[in-house]
């Protein structure tokens, strides 16, 4: 699986999110998503709604993945 391809289903499961990802091996990746619907969520709820955008992608092609899950507001603060 490419980068592109989970930035992809991250979109896809959060329309509107600005995501980025990095891989060096198609295996393991860092994403970075700013979206709303982050807002007043905490850490470990904001990865649930990665996970779930990735489905069964995670665990299997996806051996890792890091996420930078941000607010517009936190991003902004940057």
């Amino acid at each position: 699986m490419t980068a592109e391809e989970v930035a992809r289903l991250i979109r896809a499961g959060l329309p509107g999110a600005q995501v980025r990802v990095q891989t060096d091996d198609n295996t393991h990746f860092a994403a970075r998503i700013v979206a709303r619907e982050f807002t007043q969520l905490r850490a470990i709820a904001r990865h649930q709604l990665v996970y779930a955008a990735l489905g069964a992608a995670m665990g299997g092609e996806i051996h890792a993945l890091s996420i930078e899950a941000l607010t517009p507001d936190e991003a902004a603060e940057e």
